[in-house]
């Protein structure tokens, strides 16, 4: 028993070292693109591991907490940064939970991910944006500033479709080859 729940925390914290490592270096590499309006996490291809072990539940919550944490205190965005350290959590909780839910059929599995962000992400980060002085749409000169409402339905499509295009160009293929070589068997976890 004791061996079953160190592996579990051992699982849990190597996932969500790797979750908080690929957030950072996406926001460095792609900067923008992964915090702002239009959003390609590439981190986001490793909420596939709550498909095959509930350890990835904790461990992308908190991986999501830490990375979150750290970009608050690079970016500087201040007391408005801890609503993506807690929504932002929030989503990836969610959807790392319906992942694990629906793990047998794992592109249905798959939309956990994509429809938590896409509907709570959206939610705080034109008041985020907005805080910072910052929120027009990427590579327009369109400001959505004051004007919540179109924000947040901008912020839906476009935070769903870059959540999606992970999740699924990058996560599936990930998790097939997961799968194929035996990395976790997600019937002993059940």
């Amino acid at each position: 028993m004791r061996n079953k729940k160190t592996s579990y925390v051992a699982q849990a914290g190597m996932i969500a070292a790797v979750y908080a490592a690929a957030t950072l270096i996406t926001m460095f590499l792609l900067q923008g693109l992964a915090w702002g309006p239009v959003q390609f996490r590439i981190s986001e291809a490793v909420t596939v591991l709550a498909v095959l072990t509930p350890a990835a539940v904790p461990g992308l919550t908190i991986g999501c907490v830490v990375a979150n944490l750290i970009s608050l205190a690079i970016n500087g965005t201040g007391a408005l940064g801890l609503l993506d350290v807690v929504f932002g959590s929030l989503a990836t909780c969610l959807g790392a939970l319906w992942c694990w839910k629906f793990r047998n059929r794992p592109k249905i599995a798959l939309l956990g991910p994509v429809i938590a962000n896409a509907l709570i992400v959206p939610a705080y980060l034109p008041i985020l944006l907005q805080g910072i002085g910052w929120y027009t749409i990427p590579f327009t000169d369109i400001s959505l500033d004051g004007a919540y409402l179109p924000m947040y339905v901008f912020g839906v499509f476009a935070t769903g479709i870059g959540q999606a295009l992970v999740v699924y160009v990058l996560g599936l293929p990930l998790l097939k080859a997961l799968k194929r070589f035996a990395v976790a068997d997600d019937r002993r976890a059940s």
